[in-house]
């Protein structure tokens, strides 16, 4: 297995423990790297159905055994002002936003960090799936060796200043090399599922989510001619590319289309296109519609350094998580895509990257806007 690339001098790190393999393997290879280690386990959510108690005992069982300083910061208030009421004033006005780029932000690399700093700490270490290189004297976040477990697209508001005290322990294993690791150092979390859903709270109902704080405000499904359809129960419910939760009235269609290639028996699936919050009206068609090759984004922040004229004509782009990286040219703040794709949602970030020698450099991102 290969080690992390810093040279370790007794250096103290703060370590984020939630609980599962990855940071709990992240405990051992620091150790064995020569850190001293502190485990540090961030209360943010306890809700009915979050496993928060769990998982801060499986953290201190680790760091039990591992003999290491244990602590706790609760940061529940912070999470639901900065990152939860964030979530819910987003898709109020319509848009799709990303919570946990926003957690990673203001709570792992913004309180989190701040308190490691203060406390004197060398480095913080995570368990993201990330990689830090370093080139002409700037530090880069990297894609990782798990490019299928990659998270440096929630990770693009962190700044070059906070990675060169940044550590990703796993940015050279693959997630089975990491459930290998464990089980070779006998974690008995090394078979515990991974945590999926919204950061610190999990996999909720996102719709139950949103109805319990938001409620409904129903109105009209229009298709591309503003022509009303159906109904809605409320735009926050819906995003680009989703094809169920909404009513479609068969006789409408029927009536305005080519009845010899529409019927009410073959009336093909209509997708969410767009949204309308000044008219509350959900804006459907048959998919193709979404197909996009440019949209603007706003609000841009670079990690390391600003891409050059060169470079921005060379970037990659992603969209989302589990996008794929599109090859793309951005000018100013207009990004122009080598070929057009479906499902850009207004809100989401979008995230560029910057093939080189020493890898695929993570150059920074902003959000969405059409």
């Amino acid at each position: 297995m290969q080690k992390n690339s810093h040279t370790p001098a007794k250096k103290r790190v703060a370590l984020g423990m939630s609980g599962g393999v990855d940071s709990s393997t992240c405990a051992h290879l620091l150790i064995e790297q020569g850190y001293e280690v502190t485990g540090v386990y961030l209360e943010c959510w306890r809700a009915p159905g979050c496993r928060s108690e769990e998982d801060r005992k499986d953290a201190l069982k680790v760091a039990l055994e591992l003999g290491i300083p244990f602590k706790v910061l609760d940061f529940k208030d912070a999470y639901r002002d900065r990152v939860v009421e964030y979530f819910f004033t987003e898709y109020e006005k319509g848009l799709t936003p990303n919570p946990d780029v926003m957690c990673n932000k203001e709570i792992k690399f913004g309180l989190f960090y701040d308190w490691a700093m203060a406390e004197g700490f060398d480095y913080v270490a995570t368990g993201h799936y990330a990689k830090t290189t370093t080139n002409d004297s700037h530090t880069y976040l990297t894609v990782p060796a798990d490019t299928h477990k990659d998270q440096t697209y929630f990770l693009y508001l962190i700044t070059e200043e906070q990675l060169k005290h940044t550590l990703f322990p796993l940015e050279d294993l693959t997630k089975d090399e990491v459930r290998e690791e464990a089980t070779k150092r006998g974690l008995h979390v090394s078979n515990k599922k991974d945590s999926v859903g919204i950061c610190f709270i999990g996999d909720i109902n996102v719709h139950d989510f949103l109805y319990e704080r938001l409620g409904e405000n129903p109105g009209d499904v229009v298709d591309t001619n503003g022509v009303v359809i159906g109904k809605h129960t409320g735009l926050w419910f819906y995003t680009i590319g989703q094809r169920s939760g909404f009513t479609i009235d068969q006789t409408t269609v029927v009536k305005y289309t080519d009845g010899s290639t529409i019927t009410k028996h073959n009336i093909p699936p209509f997708y969410v296109i767009a949204k309308n919050p000044q008219k509350n009206q959900l804006v459907v068609g048959f998919g193709s519609e979404t197909l996009r090759d440019s949209f603007d984004v706003r609000d841009l922040h670079w990690i390391t350094r600003e891409p050059t004229t060169a470079e921005s004509r060379e970037l990659l782009v992603r969209i989302r998580h589990t996008g794929s990286l599109e090859p793309c040219t951005l000018n100013g703040e207009t990004v122009q895509l080598a070929s057009a794709i479906k499902g850009i949602a207004e809100g989401q970030s979008a995230v560029f990257y910057l093939n080189s020698e020493t890898g695929t450099h993570c150059f920074g991102g902003g959000i969405i806007s059409l």
